[in-house]
């Protein structure tokens, strides 16, 4: 499966567009779309440069997703799945309880679980709870 406009457009209304990196709340160097490969202080780059990072970054996450997840999804599953993978890394997806329950084919369980993450640092974030939310609501079949 591959990643749909509306989960591309999911992680860019979370992400949004930077073109200067920039420190998050916990110290990680960001640019673009949410970009944190190779990017140091002081870099700068185009909007051409960040929508090509991210199709990469996306591109990156979708076997990985392939790989962890033993079960059917539906699309809105899938593109949640990329939102909170793209967000969190595929390391943090194949340790979480959020899989065990979704391979264990327990989807109600699964789209409960996308709202315990929502802390940075160990504390919570506004921005990071109103994304699981829209993962969660995403992952039930919502818009």
């Amino acid at each position: 499966m591959r990643t749909s406009q509306k989960g591309v457009s999911l992680i860019k209304s979370f992400e949004g567009l930077r073109l200067v990196a920039y420190q998050d709340s916990v110290g990680v160097w960001i640019i673009g779309y949410g970009a944190t490969r190779g990017v140091v202080a002081g870099m700068k780059i185009t909007a051409d440069q960040a929508e090509r990072m991210l199709q990469n970054d996306i591109s990156r996450f979708e076997p990985d997703i392939d790989r962890l997840v033993k079960v059917p999804l539906n699309q809105n599953q899938w593109d949640a799945l990329m939102s909170f993978t793209y967000n969190l890394g595929a390391t943090n997806l194949g340790s979480s309880m959020l899989l065990k329950l979704l391979n264990s084919v327990d989807y109600a369980g699964t789209a409960e679980q996308f709202l315990r993450w929502n802390k940075a640092g160990g504390q919570v974030l506004s921005g990071l709870t109103r994304r699981r939310e829209a993962e969660r609501k995403l992952f039930l079949g919502g818009a």
